[in-house]
């Protein structure tokens, strides 16, 4: 049997339900790992060893208790309920959990404890889920690096702004985690450690008790060790039930696939190229239809649209807090929010309008024939440095226009640092872009961190 704390999050909850182990044997384990880690990874910013092993305590005196219920699906396994109770879960650091800091990043909100918990973490005590503590973000979640490591080679960047989340999930500390992303802070991390990295279609998972930067950007995701476990993690935190399965559903058909460079292609490295090349030759080898598309000439201007969006929205929420507190905000997003201040509602209001236009042209660019889009995630491996946190270019589209959004690790480069897929549906259509996602995990197999390092 694996060490527990390389258990991915369905095998842990599973393995609980099971009784092969204790909840509190599964925090224990993930502390351990922690504490041997946490000296070169930094990904907690807030961690609480007695509060977990005490949550994990009382999770196993309810697994004791027998309850009589008359809701049919109550009598259903564990696993069919996608029950994960007495998992542990990272939170990043802009998401409130009463009874924990959120700091965001900011000597601001150094001494910050919310009075109730975001409306998702909520949601993911629905499912028995422990939050284990906080994970690192970058300052206000923008693009200032924080201390975070990449766990491959802690001389490289781990990404941000989700630094703590995805950095935690590579290594063992954690099978799963929660971060978010306005630009390109869940996929450009996951991508850079080596993990799947997701975020549903905008609005279909709660962003209530998550710090805003962009209102109209802003789009809370998570992190895994493979498709299923960020399946199942996500399907927790969406406001409805049933959103998103706890099961990621076979193909029906064949994977129909466009192959899109985007606008941005030449960031990407020579062996990023390489790599996105090789993934499509095996994916067709298996079976898949992938045409190459360019996008129309109108989505040139999705990146200055979506900086215009972010940045007048920054500047506005965050206005009164700097009227008190702007010698405590780094000069580089002082200039961003400044940038930000600059911009008259008339182009606020023109690049909301192209953000319109763009989402309804999307859908019609990825037509009946097609159900989905695969593009780099990163322009290339985690940047070696702990100066900034990479580019999110291949992700700006996507976040603009809110569709959901995956990446899978596929590869190492040539530094040995790991490297992607990014898959993209139109909106609304998670489960079958999990579906793909898996499927093409499946012909793409990737040995992560964890069995790298056999799991020492």
């Amino acid at each position: 049997m694996k060490p527990l704390f390389a258990l991915g999050l369905g095998e842990a909850a599973r393995g609980l339900a099971q009784g092969l182990f204790t909840a509190e044997d599964l925090a224990a384990d993930l502390l351990a790992r922690t504490r041997l880690l946490e000296d070169e990874v930094r990904a907690w910013v807030w961690l609480d060893e007695a509060m977990l092993l005490e949550e994990a305590r009382a999770a196993d005196r309810r697994r004791t208790v027998q309850t009589v219920s008359d809701d049919p699906a109550d009598m259903l396994p564990a696993e069919e309920r996608g029950s994960l109770a007495g998992v542990p879960v990272g939170v990043k650091d802009l998401i409130d959990v009463h009874g924990m800091p959120t700091g965001m990043g900011s000597p601001v909100y150094a001494d910050y404890r919310p009075p109730a918990s975001a409306a998702l973490v909520d949601r993911l005590l629905r499912s028995g889920a422990i939050p284990m503590g906080k994970t690192v973000t970058t300052e206000f979640a923008f693009m200032v690096p924080a201390k975070t490591r990449n766990p491959w080679n802690t001389g490289h960047t781990p990404g941000g702004s989700s630094s703590g989340s995805a950095a935690a999930v590579a290594c063992g500390m954690v099978p799963a985690a929660i971060g978010t992303q306005t630009n390109g802070s869940v996929i450009r991390p996951a991508a850079y450690c080596g993990v799947v990295g997701f975020k549903p279609t905008r609005g279909v998972i709660a962003t209530e008790g998550v710090l805003p930067f962009s209102t109209t950007l802003d789009q809370p995701g998570v992190f895994a060790r493979s498709v299923a476990d960020a399946a199942l993690a996500a399907s927790w935190l969406t406001r409805r039930d049933g959103v998103i399965g706890h099961r990621v559903a076979p193909l029906r058909s064949t994977p129909r696939i466009l192959a899109v460079r985007t606008p941005v292609w030449e960031r990407a490295t020579p062996a990023q190229r390489e790599r996105f090349d090789a993934d499509i030759a095996v994916l067709r080898e298996a079976g898949a239809r992938v045409d190459h598309r360019e996008l129309p000439a109108r989505f040139d201007d999705a990146w200055k649209a979506h900086r215009t969006i972010m940045l007048s929205e920054a500047a506005s929420g965050s206005r009164s807090v700097r009227a008190t507190y702007r010698h405590l905000f780094s000069d580089f997003l002082n200039t961003a929010l400044d940038e930000g201040d600059a911009i008259t509602e008339a182009v606020y209001g023109a690049a909301l309008e192209l953000r319109a236009d763009l989402i309804g042209e999307f859908s019609r660019f990825l037509d009946d024939d097609h159900d989905a889009v695969v593009t780099p995630p990163a322009p290339g491996e985690a940047p070696r440095g702990l100066e900034a946190t990479g580019d999110p270019a291949f992700c700006t589209l996507w976040s603009l226009l809110g569709v959901p959004a995956i990446t899978i690790p596929t590869g190492l480069g040539p530094w040995g640092l790991p490297m992607g897929l990014q898959v993209v549906a139109r909106p609304h259509e998670s489960n079958l872009l999990l579906a793909l996602a898996a499927w093409c995990e499946q012909q793409l197999r990737f040995e992560g961190l964890l069995s790298r390092a056999g799991n020492g």
